[in-house]
């Protein structure tokens, strides 16, 4: 059975919505279509998985497209063992470090301000909220500042709220190391925004230890075009 055959179906008739398990077999079947329906369920929120754990744009958009060409390419592999969508943040986030210790061992000069390379995502940053910018900015870089391990914790368990058993599977470690890496992160991180504190008795935006401010409003899509080859 392919992705077409569970989605036909006559007008007003009861139709079943394949799940992504579905999907992944009809991919691996042959159906054309079967794998870009599943990027388009699950893309947006691996890109704010990606965005969030690599700090940068163009770092982000490329680590998703590496990582679902993976997918598209290994889904036969695929056993079934875990959900699709921890498989699919297992292989994102794998892809995300990979790029962050390949840049930490081989640092760039970052482009000057005005320049832009081909490949650099096309439009305008989405705008943050302005009461929250400066806010979203610290949050950003003292995330940043963390080391690898420590930031892909804190993004899945406070930031995108996975329960720490599911974190711990995309992670491919024990639930005891997610929950001490989220420890360890959120003690650097109370030190670094410990000062939000006292304008959060203002804002109500408290900065702390096991409650990171939201970037919602900096994450957007997945540039468009970027995707291009994940849907072959």
């Amino acid at each position: 059975m392919t992705f077409r055959d569970v989605s036909a179906g006559a007008p007003g008739a009861g139709q079943s919505v394949p799940s992504d398990a579905d999907l992944i077999r009809a991919h691996v079947d042959g159906d054309p279509e079967a794998f870009a329906e599943l990027v388009r369920r699950h893309r947006d929120r691996l890109w704010a998985v990606a965005l969030r754990t690599v700090g940068d744009r163009e770092e982000a958009a490329d680590a998703v497209q590496d990582a679902l060409l993976n997918a598209h390419r290994n889904a036969a592999r695929f056993r079934g063992e875990s959900a699709v969508t921890t498989w699919l943040h297992r292989i994102v986030v794998n892809a995300c470090l990979d790029r962050i210790r390949r840049r930490q061992a081989h640092p760039t000069v970052p482009l000057p301000d005005g320049t832009h390379s081909e490949d650099r995502p096309a439009g305008p940053e989405p705008p943050a909220h302005a009461p929250d910018h400066d806010t979203v900015l610290v949050v950003r870089e003292a995330l940043a500042a963390l080391p690898v391990e420590q930031r892909a914790a804190i993004v899945l368990v406070d930031v995108q709220g996975y329960p720490v058993a599911e974190a711990a599977e995309m992670l491919g470690v024990a639930e005891g190391t997610v929950k001490s890496r989220c420890a360890r992160g959120r003690a650097r991180m109370a030190l670094t925004l410990g000062f939000l504190r006292g304008a959060a008795d203002h804002s109500g935006n408290r900065a702390g230890p096991g409650n990171v401010p939201s970037e919602s409003a900096a994450v957007g899509p997945l540039p468009n075009g970027r995707d291009r080859r994940d849907q072959r």
